[in-house]
């Protein structure tokens, strides 16, 4: 007998399909759309003590396991009634619903990539999109183009009915072929699409003016070459007119004895005193499962949340403008295969996923996790000025990365460990920044002309990362610590040199925020245990980058559907399944419901508790023309760091070896 999976392994394809077969048989003679199928976490208490006994090497084939779901998120209807939403749980041994949900008032369910697809095609087959269309004349060799996008949140007048809108463009297919970059030249044409009737139901003319042209309304054109002031922006390296650079020697990545790290029963990653578990899911991507160093518990659960994607224009219809990257549709169709470029370097394993089709079948989508490590510069080092011998070592990362491509940009995930027991998540911002079509001349202040005609608009990126602790065990503590100046005074401080540190433990579940002046930080720390060497309690510091909120008025709509982006952090007590910091479904809705700030406000106690943590930070993006038209990444990072959980220098025993295959530059 084929042993059981692991309880933290995503789900195979055999269990996906009993998962489909047994929903199938629960609603008969029923027209079925299957949204998705994936893991659906057994409770955490019987996980974690699972766990317990697997790392104490207590686990035997007759230990009892917890059980293997699954989570189906379906549309069940029929030909005389509209499709109802469903996410039903499945027992794949007892093949059996063990419970169901629907969305509530004012939800609706995250899209899939078929339905947003239907938007292109929509508009081939609207004669009124086409009479809106035919009111330009393109050059000679150009076609639009129509890039679908989330309809955002609905509007007053909007009666509920599922939307999906799209951007228009135009590109060049006579001179620079099918690779061509259409984002240079933009439409002003934004058609809105019907879900349910697949048809076009109305096509908004969107303003063209600048700073001194009014804000409502389209503004009134007199010339129908609407593009003629554009110009090329190609970034194939073929298509480029300056062709690539040819001074650049090639830099390789050797690992003549192979990677450090080792990958066993299936998914369990072990490297450099770490281990972890990683699976793939379609809406939040990678996680990473019981996180431990030296055999010690640090982070049960890790993954990114949810982002939302703010735009500042303020003429309609851009006050819709708002993506939710993960809630809106998931990322499962949209993960790169990291197998086709250099997204990784050096000796790589990768990952697969399962995406779900509309008949509940399962496809592998091949390498959309790689493993890969890689040199993060120096890792410590010190020189003895007596005898002059430096002892310096090299910091080695282990790097899990996915990538995913939602329209114009693109995000890099990396999940970073080193030798010192930190954890640092990276995301990274590239891609084409979102353009659309400008009088010639003119300048706006919500956005900068990055190329003729075609105007970036300003917007921002909020990300939100969900850590669950289990520092030293499940029961943790979150600390806030201050580090506050003192007035000089004879007793405590008589030369004025002395700061002091403040703790303040953190009692019931909150938003919080950052403030640099008073380096304000947060631990994680166990109460229940102490650091031998200091008499601290044992704990990891939450290090999150000081940067910008959310900028939208706090009562328009962007700013109440992305409530969570208000905070740098909030910390919650944990609840099963509540995994999505802006609600499960924030599609078209004009407020985060069942989001981090419903849970913050049931004012459950998180001391001495197991609680979760939800990191908040992004950029404010307002555009250069350096950013076209290809942008440079913009990195952040958020780093998860031991304080007085070891009793040296983690990484102290780390080689001191020279680089062989490094050699001066000659003169």
């Amino acid at each position: 007998m084929a042993p059981l999976p692991h309880p933290l392994s995503a789900l195979t394809v055999e269990e996906s399909g009993v998962a489909r077969d047994v929903v199938q048989a629960a609603y008969p003679n029923t027209l079925i759309l299957f949204r998705q199928i994936f893991l659906r976490e057994a409770p955490k208490s019987e996980v974690f003590a699972f766990l317990e006994l697997e790392h104490s090497g207590k686990v035997t084939d007759s230990t009892p396991r917890p059980p293997r779901l699954a989570q189906v998120w379906f549309d069940v209807g029929g030909k005389d009634k509209d499709a109802e939403y469903v996410e039903a749980v499945v027992d794949i041994a007892a093949r059996k619903i063990t419970g169901t949900r629907s969305h509530g008032a004012g939800e609706l369910s995250s899209l899939v990539m078929d339905e947003i697809r239907e938007v292109p095609d929509a508009c081939e087959r609207s004669e009124l999109f086409k009479q809106k269309l035919a009111e330009f004349e393109l050059p000679d060799g150009f076609e639009a183009v129509v890039e679908p996008w989330p309809y955002g949140a609905s509007d007053p007048t909007d009666d509920g009915t599922r939307r999906f809108q799209g951007i228009v463009y135009a590109v060049n297919r006579r001179d620079h072929g099918p690779d061509s970059n259409f984002y240079a030249y933009p439409i002003p044409l934004i058609p809105v699409m019907d879900s349910k009737t697949k048809e076009i139901v109305r096509v908004i003319e969107v303003a063209t003016g600048g700073k001194d042209d009014p804000i409502v309304g389209a503004t009134k054109r007199t010339n129908k070459k609407i593009i003629d002031h554009c110009r090329p922006a190609e970034y194939c390296p073929e298509k480029l007119p300056q062709g690539p650079r040819t001074d650049l020697k090639p830099l390789t990545v050797v690992q003549p004895e192979g990677a450090s790290f080792s990958v066993n029963d299936g998914n369990r990653i072990d490297w450099q005193n770490w281990s972890m578990r990683l699976t793939f899911n379609p809406r939040e991507g990678a996680v990473l499962h019981d996180i431990r160093f030296q055999g010690r518990s640090i982070v049960y659960r890790l993954s990114m949340s949810d982002m939302t994607v703010p735009y500042a224009d303020p003429r309609s219809p851009f006050q819709r403008k708002q993506a939710f990257d993960f809630g809106d549709g998931g990322l499962g169709h949209a993960v790169n295969n990291l197998a086709l470029g250099c997204d990784c370097l050096g000796v790589i394993q990768y990952f697969d996923g399962l995406v779900t089709n509309g008949n509940g079948s399962v496809e592998t989508t091949e390498n959309v996790i790689c493993l890969h490590e890689q040199d993060g510069g120096i890792g410590w080092k010190h020189t003895d000025w007596r005898t002059g011998r430096a002892v310096v070592t090299r910091r080695r990362e282990l790097v899990v990365q996915y990538i995913i491509t939602l329209a114009n940009y693109e995000y890099v995930f990396n999940f970073k460990f080193d030798q010192a027991g930190g954890i640092t998540l990276e995301t990274r911002a590239t891609g084409i920044v979102s353009v659309v079509n400008i009088d010639p001349g003119k300048t706006a202040p919500w956005g900068n002309v990055v190329s003729p005609g075609a105007l970036a608009q300003n917007h921002q990126h909020v990300f939100a990362a969900r850590i669950d602790p289990a520092v030293d065990g499940l029961r943790n503590t979150l600390v806030q610590e201050e580090s506050l100046p003192v007035k000089m005074n004879p007793a405590t401080n008589p030369h004025g040199n002395y700061y002091h540190v403040e703790q303040t433990v953190i009692e019931k579940s909150a938003a919080l925020d950052l403030a640099p002046e008073k380096h304000r930080v947060f631990k994680v720390q166990n109460h229940s245990k102490r650091n031998p060497v200091s008499g601290k309690h044992v704990g990891y510091k939450l290090g999150l980058p000081a940067t910008q909120l959310l900028l939208a008025d706090p009562d328009s709509v962007q700013a109440q559907r992305a409530q969570f982006a208000q905070h740098h952090l909030w910390v919650t007590k944990f609840e099963e399944d509540e995994l999505y910091v802006g609600g499960r479904y924030p599609m078209q809705g004009r407020k985060e419901i069942g989001g981090v700030a419903d849970a913050v406000k049931r004012g459950d106690s998180v001391q001495d508790e197991d609680l979760v943590l939800w990191a908040i930070y992004g950029l404010t993006h307002n555009p250069r023309v350096e950013d076209w038209p290809v942008m440079p990444v913009e990195v952040l990072e958020v780093h998860f760091s031991p304080s007085d959980f070891f009793t040296q220098n983690p990484a102290i025993d780390v080689p001191s070896n020279k680089d062989l295959g490094s050699w001066p530059c000659p003169v």
